[in-house]
């Protein structure tokens, strides 16, 4: 049964930074892609960065590059984004993801999903 579970929302002020994490469980490893995504209120799911098994790949919506960084520990089954320069846009729920496979776009791809962090950025 897997699991993931995220870690590291909160309340901040424009300008800070966060660190989501997320721990997963249970994975049936192997060629894999993990991430985060978002969601606003009133918005669709959005891919925001996700990371490649081997770490050799990654993406970073066009809102993110060069603000957040993706990174995994596969020893610790563990996916983290470290969000700099947050902004009020940056506001939302949001979920670390994995699926089986390359990394993909769209939010139905993903086979196993965390309950969700927010972050508020004011």
């Amino acid at each position: 049964h897997v699991q993931l579970v995220e870690s590291g929302g909160g309340s901040v002020q424009s300008g800070s930074s966060l660190r989501l994490s997320c721990a997963a469980s249970d994975y049936p490893w192997g060629n894999n892609c993990m991430g985060w995504f978002r969601q606003a209120t009133n918005s669709e799911r959005e891919r925001v960065a996700t990371i490649r098994s081997d770490g050799a790949i990654t993406y970073y919506a066009l809102s993110a590059k060069g603000r957040f960084t993706v990174s995994r520990d596969d020893d610790k089954n563990t996916v983290d984004l470290q969000k700099n320069s947050l902004k009020p846009e940056d506001t939302a729920m949001y979920y670390c993801a994995a699926r089986a496979g390359y990394c993909t776009g769209p939010a139905r791809d993903y086979d196993y999903w965390g309950r969700g962090t927010q972050v508020t950025v004011s």
